[in-house]
């Protein structure tokens, strides 16, 4: 199963395909979607009782945002799925974002919250 990476390129963020990289966005702008440069493992007291065998010794470590964006790998579903997304914006309001970014930016999360499988 093909898996594509994360690349930045001159302050913008592409992901792989078999087509050729798919721009995403300027990366300063992705890490401002997720709060900033940091991110900062923590997991909730409701987590940690309802999983109480669940490992959280990473708790407090500080993770570099663009680093991790840099390991993602996505599927070809993934990919195709971004490259069907628009990449400008319909809206110009101070939070807006175009759907590709947008998509990229909420698995990006996930990866931030959950880590990387």
């Amino acid at each position: 199963m093909a898996r594509y990476g994360t690349v930045v390129e001159d302050g913008t963020v592409y992901v792989e395909s078999g087509d050729g990289p798919i721009e995403i966005g300027p990366v300063d702008r992705i890490v401002a979607a997720v709060g900033g440069p940091a991110w900062t493992i923590t997991y909730s007291e409701a987590d940690k009782q309802a999983h109480p065998g669940m490992d959280t010794s990473d708790e407090g470590l500080t993770v570099d945002v663009v680093d991790m964006l840099r390991t993602m790998t996505h599927s070809e579903r993934f990919v195709e799925t971004l490259a069907t997304h628009p990449a400008e914006l319909d809206d110009d309001g101070p939070e807006a974002m175009p759907p590709r970014m947008g998509l990229f930016v909420g698995k990006l999360l996930e990866n931030l919250e959950n880590g990387l499988s």
